[in-house]
């Protein structure tokens, strides 16, 4: 790989060298690096562009990476990739996609990935979403994840985008069995012309299932965020949905929300603020000896810490 693939990977995956454990780095459209160990195995799709990772139940305090980078401008493709996590097992995947245009095309990557979540099973699924490059080319990376999860699963998803993505359409599709517990954070950043649509349908379909959908982003300049979050409590279930943003500039910012109860006892809760950074908030770091500009990139990094 040469210098700027393993810049990217650092950025989408914290990968300084090769990591440990089982992965699969896709670079320009191919498998770059690939690993197994005995209880984690990664298959190459044959009927498409994709891989099976088949995690074998009980398997513990292990992980998956698969980063996705790409450098060539006009490189687009659609990958699939399938994990099937048996029962209770506890790992932590790590995936993310980064594109380098240096160029005058298009280069995009749209990414599905399905999970199918074991009894009892615990995941913790990193998603980071990196642009850089001088070209005047678009960077677009449209994901999407569907989550299948059975009795008593519990499922964390960490999704991270703050620099240089062009276009992004985000779609995150789940449905929970009894007792299984959904948990997403979600921290976003636009700038320039730069678009952002974020879109979540969770289905509280078993008795006791729960899930809590958690977004923070700040659009800058002339972009425009797009946030939508469905949660349908069909039983004796617990949902919330949380959108939290800063306007900046001529940025524009639409929040969704949509609670759906099928069940007398589903308890859901929406909430949403979109609002400017507090003027009280620039004054007071700003009397600490901080410029305006120092004082808004210290509020905006706290806030998407």
């Amino acid at each position: 790989m040469d210098l700027i693939q393993k810049e990217l990977l650092e950025q989408v995956a914290d990968l300084h060298g090769v990591p440990a454990g089982a992965y699969n780095i896709r670079a320009n459209g191919v498998s770059a690096a690939r690993n197994t160990t005995a209880n984690i195995d990664i298959i190459t799709k044959e009927d498409k562009q994709g891989i099976d990772i088949i995690i074998k139940p009980g398997t513990k305090h292990e992980s998956v990476h698969i980063p996705v980078v790409l450098s060539q401008s006009g490189l687009t493709e659609v990958v699939y990739n399938d994990f099937y996590i048996g029962d209770d097992c506890d790992v932590t995947i790590v995936a993310g996609c980064g594109i380098h245009n240096g160029g005058g095309s298009l280069t995009k990557h749209d990414g599905v990935h399905t999970f199918y979540v074991g009894k009892n099973a615990k995941i913790r699924y990193v998603e980071k979403h990196y642009g850089s490059g001088e070209g005047t080319g678009e960077k677009v990376m449209n994901p999407e994840t569907v989550i299948h999860m059975d009795e008593n699963s519990y499922f964390y998803m960490d999704t991270v985008q703050i620099k240089g993505v062009d276009s992004t359409d985000r779609v995150t599709t789940a449905d929970l069995k009894a007792g299984a517990k959904l948990e997403v954070s979600e921290k976003l950043m636009t700038h320039g012309k730069q678009t952002a649509k974020t879109a979540f349908d969770v289905q509280l379909n078993g008795e006791g299932s729960s899930a809590n959908v958690i977004s923070r982003s700040v659009a800058r300049g002339d972009s425009f965020q797009d946030f939508q979050a469905k949660i349908s409590g069909n039983t004796a279930c617990a949902g919330h949905s949380e959108c939290d943003a800063i306007i900046m500039d001529n940025a524009r910012v639409s929040a969704t929300p949509e609670l759906e109860a099928n069940n007398i006892d589903a308890e859901l809760i929406h909430e949403a603020a979109i609002g400017k950074i507090a003027g009280d908030q620039l004054i007071k770091l700003m009397t600490l000896g901080l410029t305006e500009a120092e004082a808004e990139e210290m509020i905006i990094s706290g806030f998407l810490k």
